[in-house]
């Protein structure tokens, strides 16, 4: 099956990389991997260890910064329902339901070229 064709694929990029930076967007999120970025247009949530949180709720920006320098292991994609990254017991996801959505689209994830630099050539769209 083609990257195209596979949902789940696009986000193996991720897999391995460590969380370098959490920036908080006007009305989106970002989770940089010096080189790929992952963007959340629908409003994220997860768990840090036992913490759970959704944004912007709460202490959300305070909890989503302790993702820096944790290293993505796995990652999985339920389509119409979210997609994940996960970093052993923290998971960030992201709502792909349409009720989640602000706009057409729920999240972006910026690939890299052959020298691992951001390439926004390289683009999947949830």
């Amino acid at each position: 099956m083609a990257i195209a064709d596979d949902p789940f694929a696009p986000l193996q990029l991720l897999v391995g990389r460590e969380v370098s930076a959490v920036c908080f967007v006007r009305d989106y999120v970002e989770l940089h991997f010096d080189g790929p970025i992952l963007r959340a247009l629908a409003n994220p949530f997860g768990l840090y260890g036992c913490r759970g949180w959704r944004f912007p709720e709460g202490q959300s920006p305070v909890v989503m910064r302790s993702y820096i320098g944790t290293v993505i292991e796995h990652c999985e994609v339920i389509p119409h329902h979210y997609l994940a990254v996960d970093s052993g017991e923290h998971r960030f996801a992201v709502p792909l339901d349409d009720e989640s959505r602000t706009g057409p689209e729920a999240a972006h994830l910026i690939g890299v070229d052959e020298n691992g630099q951001t390439d926004p050539r390289r683009m999947w769209i949830w």
